[in-house]
């Protein structure tokens, strides 16, 4: 009774008997129906329970409904701890994989970093009389680098400059707070204290440093409203940029033989070097006060809050010559700069400053430990590594990377650690690692930070932004070539630096794209941007050697020489270890994301 039940539908009407496989019942054409029916498979099925797939989908779909509106049923409990078992184990198949991973990339990067110290302190032992610029050191008897004239000044240097910068800021904070000073009465004190620290250093050329950042005053105050005020800003202060090195700072005789005694007397340092720091803050202040005085610019501005009077004279000039900041930077925006004068930074406490100074007093020390025991930089500016073995050669401009990153770093943050007592604070310039950069886009924003910051502020994002970033970056980078020096390999870094630039760009675009929607997904675009970046290091490297180490020539030479017989394999086991360290590089990514 119950089977003939459960064998009705609920209108009452029959329902049809299964065949389970075996012939149907013959009716009409018996032939016919059995060519034309398919036949079933064999399914298992409970007691008066439909298999046809129309009852099968509708009883599945039954059962999720009743799941949903019964959560907390027994059936639903145990299919999310089925769920949430399968999960589990896949997840620790994932960190099993990753963890045994990571495991072998630290073997690999003790191993490459044995090798290269190891290598590099034999080659430095072996040509140290053949090499320049070692002078007598103070460790373990051993000789200095000093053959980068940049860090031989700074270093030189050091004890007069810390006594100075100690005794303005000393000055500059004992007024502020006795006299209860805000943006116009330090502007006063920090310029009448730069101006004694700028004769110093440039001697009688001040003059041409004032007369210049008067002109541009000028300039900006008369035509900052006007139509074609921002092309009459760039062309002004672009040439003046050519003009100085043109003319080597100029002389006083151009100006009339009667001023010749003045040439004797142009200070220690070459003022036309420094004043394309000056330069940028002069295009800083003419845009700001532009796009302050033009209310309907499409710029968005988020220092605007700077009142009028903030563009006064004392206050421009205090900005362009500020102590701290005037050899080396950072950059910092005018705007930023006068409400830090009017108010000082708050951000970093006394004890963060400090601790800011011991760590950059223990880079020091690393410095120290690399010039005196590994000579990167000599063999750099010397011939000799071109006698060397490809692998050498790799050894030796990779250094040579490592080293300007840890000169910059040092130089930049010392100027900022006296600008943060001054009470104004500035980007890091060297917020990451040299080594933990896998693309060029976060290797640029990550080195001369403050002026990445100033490029995409002043230009970028006037020029059109992300819009037109593929012509954006030519523009830019032929701009900062031409700052840094007149120089052909200069150029040559800028537009390599632009080549090796757009394929990311355009690789970077494609990628937001593309969704990863399984594990082998996951995997294969991993691996993927694991060779990107290994491309990318290698690019970046090439860029940097052209520029600033042994120019295009040199960059000629070594490719020829890497891809000769013995050099091949020299090649893939750099690639292989930009690989393994662009996916340590990964590591380090997940691990912070896991702890912010």
């Amino acid at each position: 009774m119950a089977q003939a039940a459960n064998q009705q539908h609920f209108q009452g009407s029959p329902v049809p008997s299964q065949s389970f496989g075996a012939a149907p019942p013959s009716s009409g054409n018996a032939t016919t129906q059995a060519a034309a029916a398919p036949p079933r498979q064999r399914v298992r099925a409970r007691r008066g329970q439909a298999t046809d797939p129309h009852s099968i989908a509708e009883r599945n779909t039954g059962r999720i409904l009743a799941l949903i509106r019964n959560p907390n049923s027994s059936e639903s409990k145990k299919i999310q701890e089925v769920d949430k078992k399968r999960r589990i184990t896949m997840m620790a198949m994932g960190f099993s994989w990753k963890l045994w991973e990571l495991a072998f990339i630290v073997l690999y990067a003790l191993a490459f970093y044995a090798l290269v110290i190891y290598r590099s302190l034999q080659l430095s032992h072996d040509n140290s009389h053949k090499l320049f610029g070692l002078r007598p050191g103070w460790i373990l008897g051993r000789l200095n680098d000093l053959s980068d004239p940049q860090w031989r000044n700074f270093r030189g240097n050091l004890p007069i400059l810390m006594l100075v910068f100690g005794i303005f800021t000393l000055v500059a904070n004992t007024i502020r707070r006795f006299y209860h000073l805000r943006a116009r009465g330090m502007s006063l004190i920090w310029s009448f204290l730069s101006l004694c620290y700028l004769s110093y250093l440039h001697g009688a050329c001040i003059v041409f440093i004032l007369l210049i950042s008067s002109m541009n005053f000028f300039l900006v105050k008369i035509f900052a409203r006007t139509k074609y005020f921002v092309y009459m800003l760039w062309i002004f202060n672009i040439a003046i940029l050519l003009l100085n090195r043109v003319y080597e700072g100029y002389s006083f005789t151009l100006f009339g033989a009667n001023l010749a005694f003045l040439d004797s007397y142009r200070g220690t340092f070459r003022w036309h070097i420094c004043f394309n720091l000056v330069i940028l803050r002069m295009i800083s202040f003419g845009l700001d006060y532009h796009w302050f005085s033009d209310q309907d610019s499409r710029f968005d501005q988020k220092e605007r809050s700077v009142p009028i009077d903030k563009y006064s004279f004392n206050i421009y000039l205090s900005y362009l010559i500020y102590a701290p900041l005037y050899i080396a930077g950072p950059i910092t925006s005018f705007n930023a700069f006068a409400m830090q004068l009017d108010i000082p930074q708050k951000n970093h406490s006394v004890g963060q400053i400090a601790w800011y100074g011991v760590r950059w007093a223990i880079s020091l020390f690393l410095m120290e430990i690399l010039t005196h025991f590994f000579y990167y930089n000599s063999y750099a500016s010397s011939d000799i590594w071109k006698n060397l073995s490809p692998l050498e050669i790799f050894i030796i401009g990779y250094g040579v990377i490592n080293f300007m990153w840890l000169k910059f770093s040092l130089i930049w943050r010392f100027f900022r650690f006296w600008s943060l007592i001054g009470g104004v604070e500035t980007p890091e310039n060297m917020p990451r690692c040299v080594n933990d950069c896998y693309d060029l886009e976060s290797f640029w924003k990550s080195w001369h930070a403050s002026f990445n910051k100033w490029l995409v502020r002043y230009m970028y994002i006037p020029l059109g932004g992300s819009q037109r970033k593929l012509l954006n970056v030519w523009v830019i980078f032929t701009f900062v070539a031409l700052w840094h020096d007149l120089e052909w390999k200069l150029i040559c870094w800028a537009w390599l630096t632009c080549i090796f630039l757009i394929p990311e760009i355009v690789i970077k675009s494609a990628a937001k794209t593309f969704q990863v929607r399984s594990a082998l997904g996951g995997f294969i675009f991993r691996e993927l941007s694991a060779i990107s970046g290994a491309v990318t290091i290698t690019c970046l490297m090439v860029a940097n050697l052209a520029g600033y180490v042994i120019g295009p020539n040199g960059i000629n030479w070594l490719i020829s020489r890497l891809l000769q017989k013995d050099g091949l394999h020299v090649l893939c086991g750099i690639f292989t270890s930009f690989y393994i360290g662009t996916k340590l590089m990964f590591h380090i990514r997940d691990a912070k994301q896991k702890c912010w």
